[in-house]
């Protein structure tokens, strides 16, 4: 009900452990509020990997027959989508719990916490701070996160994949947590900032989605230990990745032509940069094949003019847009 099958269909979650028994019925049944949140999670986690992904021979596309293939492998793109969504449903999760969308979870507590510190600056001096506002509970969002997404490989947690699975949903989730920032609000006279109340907020879910494609570039290879528990890099004087870091077992396709067992639906007909080096450029994303120019017409909103009270009127204008496409 977890895991390859969620990404695929966020909405099955409940639909099929209805068949099953254990800890994912129980929480169909006793938090159907929160299991909305993860399918919201697991989607925005999706539109995410395909915008980091955008340029890439694969696309993060989410037509699920070749999605599934992707999930089946233990690659480099199959890390990114399990980390992207684990953190998706977790940043969902806390999203709503400061929104008070679910009557589990509120803001966060800050009752034990230490005050936070001062931002060195003029007119500083004397500043009286304190927590206030209404602080993302992260933790809540890692709690659930953990419960949903990772309930199915903890079920065969002894087998290399497995491990790999829920080392790469960790880092989603810490992606997440690990980078929360302190926002603050003056509060005085005159606009004097006699006191500062400050909270704590998650970071944008753009800036997550950025961190992970760094981790995505910087992606460890690895291999299962002798006893079978746990994960080696491959490699010579390559140090252990750590907790933020993505790994993966088996080297990608190429993603070039398409292919039914790899999940590749290939490169032909993308639209490309024929002036960029990097890999929107025709030369890879297009894997040598060659481009060829195509001039398309498209109708778009233009001399738009606001009329009180409220609307907004605009014209279609055609707009002539040359494209690069793959061959």
């Amino acid at each position: 009900a977890v895991g390859s099958p969620l990404v695929m269909d966020p909405n099955s979650i409940c639909r099929k452990t209805k068949r099953l028994a254990g800890e994912e019925a129980e929480l169909c049944q006793l938090e159907p509020e929160i299991v909305q949140e993860v399918a919201k999670g697991t989607k925005l986690g999706v539109r995410e990997c395909q915008y980091q992904f955008r340029f890439r021979r694969w696309n993060c596309t989410s037509h699920s027959k070749y999605f599934g293939k992707i999930l089946q492998q233990d690659i480099r793109e199959t890390a990114f989508v399990y980390a992207i969504t684990a953190a998706g449903v977790s940043h969902a999760i806390t999203q709503a719990c400061s929104m008070g969308e679910l009557l589990q979870c509120g803001c966060e507590l800050t009752r034990s916490r230490a005050p936070p510190s001062p931002t060195v600056g003029p007119g500083m001096e004397g500043t009286a701070w304190e927590w206030g506002g209404c602080g993302d509970d992260v933790q809540f969002g890692y709690e659930k996160s953990q419960q949903f997404m990772d309930a199915k490989s903890k079920k065969g947690k002894n087998d290399i994949r497995a491990l790999i699975d829920l080392h790469n949903n960790e880092a989603g989730r810490l992606a997440v947590r690990s980078y929360m920032r302190t926002e603050c609000k003056c509060h005085g006279l005159s606009g004097s900032c006699t006191l500062r109340t400050c909270w704590r907020k998650m970071p944008h879910f753009r800036e997550v989605g950025d961190r992970l494609l760094e981790r995505f570039n910087g992606a460890f290879k690895v291999m299962g230990g002798n006893d079978g528990k746990t994960l080696i890099p491959v490699g010579d004087n390559i140090k252990p990745p750590d907790k933020q870091d993505l790994i993966y077992s088996a080297d990608s396709p190429d993603f070039c032509s398409a292919n039914r067992k790899t999940g590749s639906l290939g490169t032909r007909g993308r639209v490309c940069n024929s002036t960029a080096m990097d890999t929107s450029g025709c030369d890879l994303l297009c894997c040598g094949r060659g481009h060829r120019d195509e001039t398309v017409v498209l109708e778009e909103n233009c001399l738009c003019r606001f009329h009180w009270c409220c609307v907004v009127q605009c014209r279609k204008c055609s707009v002539r847009q040359e494209l690069s496409l793959c061959v």
